[in-house]
């Protein structure tokens, strides 16, 4: 069973959001490489071992990735995760249906600008529309990550507690299921 969010997920406020394959590899290690986000996700890697990461990670059942673009400029990298089928569930008392996101805005241009808080609003506002069972969207992004950190926040992410992971002290920011969603 695959990591499926459905056709794709229906994004408001400009983004679209696709599949990212081998194809992509490029952009993404290019992104990957940008100080702002190699110091966090430190998967500063080759074009060859993205397009291996991408193929592996489409092929399987942990996690969709996928390239988020906004009035129709490429701009970040995304990943979506059954918590359930990550190690982050062996970190808190995880629903089944609970998602995981990982965001990487590459477009330094668009950095600092309001567009992460944007899209991590439009993405957790789609994967509770999307999945009826789903009452949770988490993250966990590093707690040194102030910018990161702020942007959950923002989104609608409430601190729940820090975890100590075998990389980093992680804050799980959750996102619950509201009346609109």
């Amino acid at each position: 069973m695959r990591c499926d969010v459905g056709p794709m997920l229906h994004l408001d406020n400009g983004f679209d959001l696709r599949p990212a394959g081998a194809e992509d590899a490029a952009r993404i290690a290019f992104w990957m490489a940008q100080p702002h986000i190699r110091r966090w996700w430190h998967q500063d890697w080759s074009v060859e071992r993205w397009a291996e990461e991408l193929s592996e990670q489409s092929a399987g059942e942990h996690s969709t990735p996928c390239v988020v673009s906004v009035d129709s400029v490429e701009v970040g990298y995304v990943e979506l995760y059954r918590v359930r089928h990550d190690r982050l569930a062996d970190y808190y008392a995880c629903d089944d249906h609970d998602w995981g996101v990982h965001v990487a805005i590459g477009d330094v241009t668009r950095v600092g600008r309001g567009l992460g808080r944007q899209l991590l609003s439009a993405l957790a506002d789609a994967l509770l529309a999307s999945d009826p069972d789903c009452r949770r969207v988490v993250a966990e992004p590093d707690i040194d990550n102030t910018p990161s950190v702020r942007a959950f926040a923002a989104a609608g992410f409430v601190r729940q507690g820090e975890l100590q992971l075998p990389e980093k002290t992680a804050l799980l920011m959750v996102r619950t299921r509201t009346v609109e969603a």
